[in-house]
């Protein structure tokens, strides 16, 4: 993995969790997790709704996500450990719309961010504007302190802006269902009759567009 292409990362401590399990059938103790930052001018341009661009990037940065996570993996194990890599934006569960694991938990446990009224992962310098990597391995590596406040405050900005009505306007916190912030159903079936163009209706990112951390950095790229 290519360190200059990676713009936030961390470890997390996984051994209170679930995790997926490889050949063995043995899980993982620890997850390497990092972001991506999106462009923030083509973020900014979904308030309205997704369009080609953002379409293209999306596909583009899981790309460059799932390359990453591959090469990691393939170094640790060439080290003789365990490791195994999560794909990007994969439903493997798609009657309830999930994939094998979060990639938010392992990325708030790994202190990256917090889970935002729009169910998404939220970090401090590019706001919601990111895409999510995971490895699994059993690599002992220090852990960093996790994240386990939400910092929305009493914006609802992203609640506002769905037109799904999808989100429920719930903080954050650890070990809170995903039901209460987000009517993940509603969600789908808005946008696979709306956006079904881009991604067979996969994405959406109104609810990012308007986020004040990721506005945040569009006004720190157009000063730059």
């Amino acid at each position: 993995m290519d360190r200059h292409a990676i713009d936030l990362w961390g470890t997390a401590d996984l051994r209170d969790f679930d995790t997926p399990q490889d050949e063995s059938g043995r899980g993982f103790s620890v997850a390497v997790a990092w972001v991506l930052a999106m462009n923030p001018q083509i973020m900014a341009s979904i308030k309205n709704g997704p369009n080609r661009a953002y379409a293209d990037e999306y596909a583009h940065v899981n790309a460059r996500i799932n390359q990453s996570a591959d090469a990691l993996a393939d170094e640790i194990r060439s080290r003789g450990f365990r490791a195994q890599a999560l794909a990007a934006s994969i439903r493997s569960d798609p009657v309830n719309i999930k994939g094998d694991f979060p990639h938010k938990t392992a990325a708030t446990r790994a202190g990256l961010g917090w889970v935002g009224r729009n169910c998404q992962l939220v970090t401090r310098p590019y706001g919601p504007w990111v895409r999510l990597g995971t490895v699994f391995t059993d690599l002992k590596l220090p852990c960093g302190p996790p994240v386990e406040k939400s910092l929305c405050g009493k914006c609802t900005a992203c609640v506002d802006a769905c037109p799904a009505g999808a989100l429920q306007g719930r903080a954050w916190h650890p070990g809170i269902p995903r039901k209460q912030i987000l009517d993940v159903q509603a969600c789908d079936q808005w946008k696979k009759k709306h956006y079904f163009q881009y991604h067979e209706g996969h994405n959406c990112g109104i609810c990012s567009a308007v986020c004040p951390h990721g506005l945040k950095r569009l006004k720190e790229k157009g000063s730059e």
